[in-house]
């Protein structure tokens, strides 16, 4: 569970090698599939220098993580409040055929999808969804009359961990169970793989967190994620 402290950094240099690239000091996924890039635990001035070798000068990228105050030259764009939960007491129990808006069949989200993916995210505003992020894998959403409503997937995959991430559910079609469904949905998944599920959440949204608290979920820490410029020449 301590890598959950710095949680893109063991992604990257674990199960999702393959969507980013890092030294030993910093690393970050490719910007069309995640914003997100991350420094090793403990990070000095060397840390954010290879960072900003790394993305390139006047470039954004987001950081979640302990990271402390960016040195000069690096500007804070946004700053965000935010909770980690951890589903360790879900298991087989965690099945989206048994709850939420059993009328609606969950279909699974491919790359075909991604624009009525990226047009459903438009709509709700889950946060960052970008045009390969479905290649993380592991969407599924709910269709109604051909149009996309709802979905959630995965994420960030650490060693016996995996985020659920992108719980979206068009505004006309909120509080009718359809986050839920497609949540249990995802987390039978995960634990169907023995892997613990994970999430955040803004810590302003408090009906989330009331949905995962009643889910199982249980939360770890409090977290920031904050989104920054490299510095430019100069």
């Amino acid at each position: 569970m301590e890598q959950l402290d710095n949680p893109v950094w063991w992604a990257i240099r674990g199960p999702q090698r393959a969507f980013g690239v890092g030294t030993e000091l910093s690393a970050r996924f490719d910007p069309e599939i995640s914003p997100f890039g991350a420094l090793a635990d403990s990070p000095g001035h060397a840390h954010w220098d290879d960072l900003a070798k790394l993305i390139g000068s006047g470039e954004v990228v987001a950081l979640t993580g302990e990271n402390g105050t960016p040195p000069t030259g690096w500007t804070v764009l946004r700053t965000m409040g935010g909770v980690q939960m951890v589903g360790g007491r879900l298991g087989s129990e965690a099945d989206g055929s048994i709850h939420g808006a059993a009328e609606d069949p969950v279909v699974t989200l491919e790359p075909g999808d991604v624009d009525d993916m990226l047009a459903l995210v438009e709509r709700a505003r889950p946060g960052p969804f970008l045009s390969r992020t479905v290649e993380f894998g592991g969407y599924v959403g709910v269709r109604r009359d051909g149009r996309l409503v709802a979905m959630a997937g995965q994420r960030l995959r650490l060693p016996g961990l995996t985020e659920i991430s992108a719980v979206a559910t068009d505004p006309d079609h909120r509080r009718q169970g359809l986050a839920e469904l497609l949540v249990r949905t995802v987390v039978a998944g995960v634990c169907s793989r023995g892997e613990t599920p994970f999430l955040h959440a803004d810590v302003s949204n408090v009906g989330a967190i009331r949905l995962y608290r009643t889910m199982g979920f249980t939360l770890r820490k409090q977290v920031s994620f904050t989104v920054l410029r490299s510095p430019e020449p100069g």
